[in-house]
């Protein structure tokens, strides 16, 4: 009887996804360092086919993460939220672009705007453009700005 895949293997197969984009490797990529095709990365990440252990561990090395990485851990609670939010259109990329801020206090900015937005489209349209927000000083700052001159037409 062959091995059937089980909800750990795609749980697996999720989190690999998850962590090769967040380091931005392409599925070719993630398999020729482990020494498999892209297409059973893809099965992998699918959770079509099972991993090896010693390629499991192979594949966290390269990740940079610990082989725990890939399972749940005992309490369910905020690895799961961090994988879910990964799995997120835009995640990754806001992720990379938060990293890349050097400046303290511009990066708090930014969680505050972010999470004023996050309040804000929780709310009816009427509602949220009723509501006052605090807004972070360096949006303030932004939109007192003047606005740059127009490039002059020869």
């Amino acid at each position: 009887m062959p091995k059937q895949t089980t909800d750990v293997d795609r749980l697996v197969g999720l989190r690999i996804t998850a962590l090769r984009k967040a380091r931005g490797l392409s599925q070719t990529a993630l398999g020729t360092a482990v020494g498999v095709t892209f297409q059973q990365v893809q099965k992998y990440e699918k959770g079509q086919n099972r991993v090896g252990a010693g390629r499991l561990r192979e594949i966290a090395r390269l990740l940079e993460v610990p082989v725990t990485a890939f399972f749940e851990d005992e309490e369910g609670g905020s690895q799961n939220d961090a994988f879910g939010f990964l799995g997120t259109q835009g995640a990754i990329e806001l992720l990379r672009a938060y990293a890349l801020i050097e400046d303290d206090q511009l990066r708090r900015d930014v969680l505050a705007l972010v999470r004023t937005a996050s309040k804000m489209g929780k709310q009816p349209a009427a509602t949220a453009a009723a509501v006052p927000v605090a807004v972070p000083a360096v949006v303030a700052a932004a939109s007192q700005a003047p606005a740059p001159e127009p490039d002059a037409v020869a």
